[in-house]
C-alpha cells in the first residue's frame, strides 16, 4: 500500500510579492530570441556587439588567472575600485575610494540603496516616465510611488511641493535619472538639480542619481552632477555602471555614497551575492590600466550621434507631424509621442503588430506606476546601424497603418 501526500496548490507567500511587477525591459530578451524572423530592435538598451571590445576582452581573460576564481572582497577587488577611482578623476570628478562599492551591475546598485532606504509605505519620488526597473525596485520593498512630469529639461522639479502636498507625504527618496534620462533621453537642467538638493534637504529625503548614461555625451555642454554641486553630501546616492560604455554582460557597476553608509551597503550585498564576480571584476580592472576607455567612449559618441540623427530624420522623413519625438544630447533613447491619424493607436496593442512586421520597442505605459503614456513608445537608437534604423522606422509606419486600418 502506497501512502500519497497532497499539497497545497502554493505555498504561503511574503505579501511584498504583489509588488513584485517584473520588468518589461528585461522580458523583452527572452521575447526577442524567440523570434524566428528578422527583426530591428527599437527595445532593448544596449550597444552592439560590433561596439564591445570583445578583442580586448578574449585577450585580457586569457592573463594568469591565480586569484581570479576565489572569493573577492564583498566591497570589491582593491584593483577595480582604485581604477575607478582614477576614472573618475581624469574626467575631473572628485572619487574617493572609501566612497564607492563595486556592484553587479547598476541594477544591484539601485536595489541596495532602496533596501537602505525604504520602508513598507514610504514614498518614493520618480519622473514619470522612467526606468522601468527603477520603479519596480522601489515597489519590491513596498514603497509608494509619486510621479513627476517631466519636459524637455528634465523632472519638473518646481512641481514637486505641490504633488507631495497633494499627496500627504513627504519622500524618503527621490530616485532621478538625470542625464539622457531613460526613457526620454532628457537631462536636468541646472536651476533643477540645485533645487532637487534644496528640497531633498528639507523633506530629510535621499536622491538616488542613477546615471549610466552620463559619458555618453555627444552634443551640448555637461551639466555638474549633484555630487559636484554639493560635495561630500550624505543625502546623494550615485548607481553607476559599465553596462552602457563596455558590455552589459559583465554585470560590473558601482555605489558611490557617504562613508558612513558603505558599511550598510557592503552587508546589504553580502547578503545578496557575497561579492561581484571577481574575474569580471579584474577584466574590467584591467581594461581601465591599459588606458583604453577614453578613446572608446570617444568612438562611442560618435557613432550614437550619427544614430540619434538617423533615427530622427528618418521618422521626421517617414511621419513628417503624425508624431513628435524629444532630441537628447547623449545616450541611448528618445520619446516618441504619436499624433495626428495615430494619436488614438495604444502603442501596448500596437507592439504584436509591430513585431509581426519586424520592428520592436518598448510601449509608454511600461515607464510608468500608473500606466498611462499608451500614445508614447522608447525607442533606442544605439544597437543599430543607420541602415537598419531606417528600415525598422519604414516597418514601423507599415505597422502603424495597419493599426488604423
Amino acid at each position: 500500500m502506497t501512502n500519497t501526500l497532497s499539497y497545497a496548490s502554493t505555498p504561503r507567500l511574503s505579501s511584498r510579492v504583489e509588488q513584485l511587477h517584473g520588468s518589461v525591459i528585461d522580458s523583452s530578451t527572452s521575447l526577442l530570441a524567440s523570434q524566428t524572423h528578422d527583426i530591428v530592435r527599437f527595445a532593448m538598451g544596449a550597444p552592439n556587439a560590433e561596439l564591445i571590445p570583445e578583442a580586448d576582452f578574449a585577450r585580457l581573460f586569457a592573463a594568469p588567472s591565480q586569484g581570479r576564481f576565489d572569493y573577492g572582497a564583498t566591497e570589491g577587488e582593491p584593483e577595480l575600485i582604485r581604477e575607478v577611482a582614477a576614472q573618475l578623476h581624469r574626467q575631473g570628478l572628485a572619487a574617493d575610494p572609501e566612497r564607492i562599492l563595486i556592484t553587479t551591475g547598476g541594477m544591484q546598485g539601485l536595489d541596495i540603496a532602496f533596501k537602505l532606504l525604504i520602508d513598507a509605505g514610504d514614498t518614493v519620488v520618480v519622473e514619470a516616465p522612467t526606468y522601468t526597473n527603477g520603479i519596480g525596485t522601489a515597489q519590491s520593498y513596498q514603497a509608494r510611488i509619486l510621479e513627476a512630469p517631466i519636459d524637455q529639461d528634465g523632472m519638473v522639479v518646481e512641481e514637486l511641493p505641490r504633488l507631495v502636498a497633494e499627496h500627504g507625504q513627504t519622500p524618503k527618496a527621490i530616485y532621478t535619472v538625470p542625464n539622457f534620462q531613460n526613457p526620454s533621453g532628457t537631462t536636468m537642467s541646472l536651476e533643477r538639480r540645485r533645487e532637487l538638493l534644496r528640497l531633498a534637504e528639507e523633506w530629510d529625503a535621499v536622491i538616488i542619481d542613477d546615471d549610466p548614461y552620463g559619458t555618453l555625451r555627444f552634443e551640448g555642454e555637461p551639466v555638474p552632477s549633484f555630487a559636484e554641486l554639493s560635495p561630500g553630501n550624505p543625502r546623494i546616492i550615485q548607481v553607476r555602471t559599465f553596462s552602457k560604455v563596455l558590455a552589459p554582460g559583465l554585470r560590473i557597476g558601482w555605489l558611490e555614497l557617504d562613508p558612513a553608509l558603505r558599511q550598510l551597503a557592503i552587508n546589504a550585498k553580502q547578503s545578496m551575492d557575497t561579492c561581484t564576480g571577481v574575474p569580471m571584476q579584474h577584466i574590467v580592472a584591467d581594461y581601465l590600466a591599459e588606458g583604453a576607455l577614453d578613446a572608446h567612449i570617444a568612438r562611442l559618441r560618435g557613432v550614437y550621434r550619427e544614430r540619434k540623427y538617423a533615427l530622427i530624420n528618418a521618422l521626421a522623413d517617414t511621419f513628417g507631424e503624425e508624431v513628435t519625438t524629444t532630441n537628447p544630447e547623449g545616450g541611448f533613447f528618445l520619446w516618441l509621442t504619436l499624433g495626428g491619424r495615430y494619436a488614438q493607436v495604444d502603442a501596448e496593442e500596437l507592439f504584436p503588430i509591430a513585431l509581426r512586421h519586424g520592428v520592436a520597442y518598448i510601449p509608454g505605459p511600461a515607464f510608468t506606476a500608473s500606466g498611462t503614456f499608451h500614445n508614447a513608445l522608447r525607442l533606442c537608437f544605439a544597437t543599430s546601424s543607420p541602415d537598419r534604423i531606417r528600415e525598422g522606422v519604414s516597418r514601423l509606419h507599415r505597422a502603424l497603418e495597419e493599426a488604423i486600418a
